[in-house]
């Protein structure tokens, strides 16, 4: 199997190799994929190896690496809202939670390619998990654009945005909102929540369509038309700026047992 790492910013992720199918997701810099196929026109089929998600990008977005370093992706994230490094002696500004895949001392090397960079990693598997930290991690997001299949502060659907949290807690999630809530265990009454708490939310048909992370048993941050703090109840969330009615709640999950009220 050929091994990959993103070498852009952001990468989308499409369900088709063509530029005007549906976004479903996005690889940021530095993870790692394997690639499943070549198709005509520059698009290459990967599986990503953080979620097993597959879709289709540009084959420039992507450099071949060696497997030693694809074992060491994911290890270390960039901390900050927008961060800079050099990518082969040029400057790029990349988001918060890309991977800083094999490197060391501020330095990696895929195959032909440099990377540098300067600032302090954020070590995930040290992370605090405690309400106050969980709260300023969330803010972070806030006024994200809403962005079906985005996953950064450039732009993030619902999973996405609490996929990237989790990531940046060292726990990870799958991809879409119906996955995660096969993840965890499940809270009885929203009146047990804790800050970090999953809720869930289905349609009409009872599919689980829309995810967000409890602040705790009165407020949830989630994306929604943008990244935004709303109230909920035990049915669901009402929208704080006009009192709206928007999501249906289903259930409640943790993957974070540490945290406190």
């Amino acid at each position: 199997m050929i091994r990959a790492i993103c070498c852009v910013p952001v990468s989308p992720l499409r369900a088709e190799p063509s530029h005007r199918s549906e976004m479903i997701s996005q690889q940021v810099f530095g993870e790692c994929c394997e690639i499943l196929e070549q198709a005509k026109d520059n698009w290459t089929r990967v599986r990503c190896s953080y979620d097993g998600y597959e879709g289709w990008c540009q084959s420039g977005q992507l450099t071949e690496i060696d497997e030693p370093e694809y074992e060491k992706g994911g290890i270390a994230l960039t901390p900050d809202w927008v961060n800079s490094l050099e990518y082969n002696g040029h400057p790029m500004m990349v988001p918060i939670g890309c991977s800083l895949t094999a490197m060391k001392n501020g330095r990696a090397k895929w195959r032909k390619n440099q990377v540098h960079f300067k600032g302090m990693a954020w070590e995930p598997a040290s992370a605090a998990r405690d309400p106050k930290s969980i709260r300023q991690l969330t803010y972070k997001f806030l006024n994200t654009p809403y962005l079906w299949g985005g996953k950064t502060v450039f732009g993030a659907d619902c999973s996405g945005f609490t996929q990237t949290i989790f990531k940046l807690l060292n726990i990870p999630l799958l991809r879409d909102a119906y996955q995660q809530s096969t993840q965890g265990e499940a809270v009885g009454f929203l009146e047990e929540a804790r800050t970090g708490d999953l809720a869930f939310f289905d349609n009409e048909e009872g599919k689980i369509t829309h995810v967000g992370i409890l602040l705790n048993s009165h407020e949830i941050i989630h994306a929604s038309v943008k990244v935004r703090i709303d109230k909920i109840d035990n049915m669901g969330i009402v929208r704080s700026d006009d009192f709206q009615r928007t999501h249906h709640l289903r259930i409640i999950k943790r993957l974070l047992p540490a945290t406190t009220p």
